[in-house]
């Protein structure tokens, strides 16, 4: 008597359960919560704008907030380990410059995080434009007549960077390398920061992402002597590339997003599916573009492999241009 009463009061918990729709085993539909999106860079340059994009579409897709979370400091490292340290469950995603990820193991002693094991790739986001610009007044208008004035006064002309270290100065050392000119370098705090005092006419030359310098080169207070990419970009067409002048100079920055590891493969599969949805929104695109950005769609498998191979190629690039940061 006393089983057959236990075993009615167990199958009326399963009906409760069932009923409630609550059962152990059951998964919540992710994301069913706010989901943050972080930044380790400043608002305003080209990570923080591709963010803001991304997470606009993502919002949309989930019917939930995707908010971007700026946490700068030390490179990118603030803001990357903080990532690398955060609850493995979807809901802290990390959307990363190449700067920081592959780039910063090689600058710092110590940056809080391994960019290969503390992560799990999502997929690559978007390419950036760079430019090296001037001042209008500099008297070179493209990267031969600035190689021909530099190599006239050795040391003479200053370039300014985000920093000591910063992509946009290894790229300015990889251009003295490459052409056998030597530039003074002057880092700032910020690309802003550096970009403002060209234009100002303080620093002849710099570095710049599209996003930092697009509009001071629409206004005509920057003038572009070259694109730093592989290929032309899109928004300036007539800029020849550097690599045109010089053969085989040339670096894409891009732009990925990323878990902390040990995140469930369905919810990154899911993300990975809805960025390229993303990437595929015609409003997205333009927006990217007017930022003189363009989607790189991937799978998360093409964004480990980039990682694995820009390590090794920026480990040298660091180690030639001596640069070392605390």
């Amino acid at each position: 008597m006393k089983r057959r009463q236990l075993n009615l009061l167990l199958s009326s918990l399963s009906i409760v359960c069932f009923a409630s729709g609550t059962p152990v085993h059951a998964q919540e539909k992710y994301p069913s919560r706010q989901v943050t999106l972080v930044v380790p860079q400043a608002a305003g340059g080209a990570n923080d704008a591709i963010a803001r994009v991304i997470a606009q579409k993502l919002s949309e897709q989930w019917g939930q907030s995707v908010i971007v979370e700026n946490r700068p400091g030390a490179g990118g490292n603030v803001g990357t380990a903080l990532v690398a340290k955060a609850k493995n469950d979807g809901y802290t995603l990390l959307l990363n410059a190449d700067s920081a990820q592959v780039i910063n193991p090689f600058l710092y002693a110590k940056t809080g995080f391994d960019s290969v094991k503390d992560f799990d790739p999502i997929a690559p986001v978007a390419k950036a434009g760079y430019v090296l610009v001037a001042h209008p007044s500099l008297p070179a208008n493209n990267v031969s007549e600035l190689i021909a004035l530099a190599k006239s006064k050795p040391g003479a002309l200053s370039i300014a960077s985000a920093g000591n270290g910063t992509l946009n100065h290894l790229i300015g050392e990889m251009l003295q390398k490459a052409t056998d000119i030597q530039l003074q370098h002057i880092p700032y705090k910020a690309a802003a920061a550096a970009a403002t005092d060209v234009v100002g006419g303080q620093v002849p030359l710099s570095v710049q992402s599209m996003p930092s310098s697009i509009a001071f080169i629409r206004a005509g207070k920057l003038k572009v002597l070259g694109v730093v990419n592989e290929k032309r970009l899109a928004a300036l067409p007539d800029s020849p590339t550097i690599g045109e002048t010089v053969a085989g100079f040339g670096a894409t920055p891009w732009y990925g997003m990323f878990a902390p590891a040990g995140t469930p493969k369905n919810i990154l599969q899911q993300i990975q599916v809805d960025v390229s949805k993303a990437l595929d929104a015609k409003d997205a695109q333009e927006k990217l573009a007017t930022l003189g950005c363009e989607p790189f769609k991937g799978t998360s498998e093409q964004l480990a492999q980039i990682v694995r191979s820009d390590l090794i190629r920026w480990a040298k690039i660091v180690k030639d241009s001596g640069a070392k940061l605390d």
